[in-house]
């Protein structure tokens, strides 16, 4: 009997002073709650620490998908420069049916997703980490409804949103904007890796699902197959009928051993390609995250070298407006200042992020491609094998009189 999973529970086990640092978590037991367009799966995510911000060693609490898009969106918004870990994918079309496969591969993505913030040294550290793992599920939906709230901004400043898009229009209209684009020779070959990679990424990918689909519809064919045999051996003599009978279960054993084999390889090869492609996915995200940061600076150096000139135009005229000049200049010097720390902090993350995604990239898709070729030896073998062992008998009945 499933029991309720509404409650969030604790471990008061004593942390070790003399252990190092960790912080383990595990996405399990997803639950599917509610029905129809209502319907959501639940997940018992469990940590282990002993890290002396976290409250308690040994924690559990009940989450659903949209707590770890929370997680997501409040990182990237923080940690601008870091490649943010991907989400698995949300399919529209697979919470109508929620098939125990693609509950299972959601639950080993978004176990992916959290375990790489809880290793990467800088994310590990954030608040909001910590209140996903540790606060009750009360506490998570309201977090959650005031972050996606319609009405989060006020109505003034949703009216000066629709005026700034308005004057960037006709900015763009009239050719008054010019794009500031960052010159940058390592900074383009990062851009033109990253978009090349996503390209042959997402090629991969698509022809790793058509060899799934190819093993799948194989086994399909070999089942129905297999049937097909036994039937034409119910109607032959004894020696025949055998071999039929054989046949046909020979076919419905590699019928479930290409199920199994396709299975497999959508786990162990299909789905890490997907999961390649949304990290680099990821990485375009910060990309534009560094162009908005960059034009912002360019922007702000800009008005604050024109204040510059206005404060200076009324110090030779002996303007009484001087005081207020120099306070809108100082106040636009800290700004463009504060811009150019942000960018530069980006770029510096940036840098360190890319040598460790290679690094990670390697490992990952050495271990895919190794499954991936592992997985087809063993099908081949094994296919072989079966058929092998038939044509001995086939042969005695093609050369009996």
């Amino acid at each position: 009997m499933e029991q309720p999973r509404s409650v969030s529970g604790e471990s008061l086990s004593p942390r070790s002073p003399s252990s190092p640092p960790f912080l383990s978590v595990s996405v399990t037991d997803p639950v599917k709650l509610g029905n129809g367009v209502q319907a959501y799966i639940s997940y018992r995510v469990i940590t282990k620490t002993n890290f002396t911000e976290y409250q308690w060693p040994e924690k559990f609490v009940i989450r659903r998908y949209s707590d770890f898009v929370w997680l997501h969106d409040r990182l990237f918004e923080k940690y601008k420069g870091i490649f943010i870990p991907p989400l698995p994918e949300k399919s529209a079309v697979e919470k109508f049916r929620f098939s125990a496969e693609f509950i299972e591969m959601r639950r080993q993505g978004l176990n992916s997703f959290v375990n790489r913030i809880a290793s990467h040294h800088e994310l590990q550290q954030s608040e909001d980490l910590r209140t996903f793992l540790q606060s009750d599920e009360e506490t998570m939906e309201r977090l959650r409804s005031y972050e996606t709230g319609i009405f989060i901004k006020k109505p003034a400043d949703l009216m000066q949103i629709f005026k700034d898009v308005q004057l960037k229009v006709s900015d763009v209209i009239l050719r008054k904007e010019k794009p500031v684009e960052e010159s940058n020779r390592e900074y383009e070959k990062l851009k033109h890796y990253i978009f090349e990679l996503e390209a042959h990424l997402a090629e991969a990918q698509k022809h790793a699902y058509r060899l799934v689909k190819r093993h799948r519809d194989l086994g399909q064919s070999l089942s129905d197959f297999g049937k097909v045999a036994k039937l034409l051996g119910a109607c032959e003599g004894y020696t025949l009928g055998k071999v039929f009978s054989e046949l046909g279960t020979k076919s419905e054993t590699l019928s479930i051993r290409l199920q199994k084999e396709a299975r497999q390889l959508l786990m162990n090869f299909e789905e890490p390609l997907k999961d390649f492609v949304r990290a680099v996915q990821s990485i375009k995200a910060t990309i534009g995250e560094r162009a908005n940061t960059f034009r912002q600076q360019c922007e702000l150096a800009e008005t604050m070298k024109l204040k510059e000139i206005n404060l200076g135009k009324l110090v030779l005229k002996l303007s009484d407006r001087v005081g207020e000049a120099e306070i809108e200049y100082n106040e636009s010097k800290a700004e463009s200042e504060e811009a150019t720390r942000r960018f530069e902090t980006i770029v510096q993350r940036m840098s360190d992020e890319i040598v460790q995604f290679q690094e990670q990239k390697t490992l990952d898709m050495g271990i895919a491609f190794h499954e991936f070729a592992k997985g087809q030896s063993r099908l081949a073998n094994s296919i072989a094998d079966a058929w092998r062992s038939l044509l001995p008998k086939l042969e005695a009945c093609s050369f009996t009189q």
